[in-house]
């Protein structure tokens, strides 16, 4: 464990495709959405510490979830939550976290990951974290983890892989492109190339070579969040922080820095890995009955049903009858029976209860 690695973990998002349980008072990453008894952004956190300090944690925030964050994560300090005062998508996330590790520790290796991902081989995990954190100290090196995909995917960014380093890296490849969500056809033409990886939105960099890309190409984020460093710790920080959001640019990072670097590389990994992002992709991870159900909560009787995720709250009873590969949620305040093809209309779904009924189930 090195005493300067530094784990930032962005918690910030509602996550509301997975509405009725996702809500906005109460995200998916503070949820145990897999039904283990503890929460993805607990379960993201446990997975780390191998590696990081629980000193050298930080949760980057909405301002209204600064209490979950430490309810959850007992053993960080109240310094170690950051508190966006507004969503400015992942660029200035990053940005805050990169000022906080400045004012305590210039020769940083950081470790960036979302909240709410899925894990299955926890080692495999780690020990290619390990050999990404080798190869950034050694290198002036922006790196993201590039997962093998074992089918076309739409929902993902991919990362097309150019050359490959020497001998003592044979996972590692300097990027060549990257590409947002494609269209079926070229998902296909992506994952039959053997060229493309799904990008995970995880990433391993020094402090320097970090804040080094964002001068070069988001020098405008780069010069508010200097300003930044002198306020670190003190009274005045909430206000800088709130005058600096006011005026930030909102940008992922992605866009911002890692299609514009000329030093991003891709350590190609695969560890069983999903970013969780919809209710179909968590049934692709579960536990399946005998028709092919996944049954995360509750007590269910089913008939003539298959293909289905299911979950309801422990203190109720379902039978369900005649349904093929739906989406059956129920949070207690709220009831979602959905055909899985059409989960991509959730959050249209959301927006006509907010005209409807109000934001009271939302």
């Amino acid at each position: 464990m090195r005493n300067n690695t530094y784990c930032v973990i962005m918690a910030g998002g509602v996550g509301s495709r997975f509405w009725p349980l996702s809500k906005s008072s109460t995200p998916k990453q503070f949820l145990d959405i897999l039904g283990t008894g503890k929460s993805l952004l607990r379960q993201t956190f446990e997975r780390f510490i191998p590696i990081c300090k629980p000193e050298n944690f930080l949760i980057v925030t909405s301002s209204e979830y600064g209490s979950k964050v430490l309810e959850q994560l007992p053993e960080i300090s109240p310094s170690q939550v950051l508190k966006e005062p507004f969503r400015r998508n992942t660029a200035p996330c990053i940005a805050y976290a990169n000022s906080w590790i400045r004012s305590r520790e210039k020769d940083a290796n950081i470790i960036v990951s979302p909240a709410d991902h899925l894990i299955i081989d926890e080692q495999n995990f780690l020990a290619s974290i390990q050999r990404g954190l080798e190869f950034v100290e050694n290198n002036q090196a922006l790196l993201t983890l590039g997962i093998k995909p074992h089918r076309p995917e739409t929902g993902y960014g991919y990362i097309q892989v150019g050359n490959g380093l020497k001998n003592e890296h044979p996972s590692f490849f300097k990027v060549k492109t990257f590409t947002e969500k494609p269209n079926a056809e070229l998902a296909r033409v992506f994952y039959e190339s053997g060229e493309f990886f799904w990008n995970s939105g995880i990433f391993l960099w020094r402090l320097e070579s970090i804040d080094k890309a964002f001068a070069e190409s988001l020098p405008d984020i780069q010069s508010l969040f200097r300003k930044l460093d002198s306020e670190i710790g003190k009274p005045s920080e909430t206000q800088a922080l709130n005058d600096i959001y006011v005026d930030c640019q909102n940008i992922s990072i992605d866009y911002g820095v890692m299609e514009k670097a000329q030093n991003v590389y891709v350590q190609t990994v695969s560890f069983g890995w999903s970013d969780l992002g919809t209710w179909s992709s968590l049934y692709d991870y579960s536990n399946l009955d005998k028709d092919k159900n996944a049954l995360i909560s509750g007590d269910v009787l089913l008939y003539e049903t298959s293909g289905s995720i299911i979950n309801i709250p422990t203190s109720k009873v379902a039978v369900i009858k005649g349904l093929k590969d739906y989406i059956v949620v129920d949070s207690g305040e709220a009831l979602l029976i959905c055909p899985k093809d059409s989960e991509q209309q959730i959050r249209q779904f959301t927006n006509d209860i907010k005209t409807e009924f109000g934001d009271k189930v939302l």
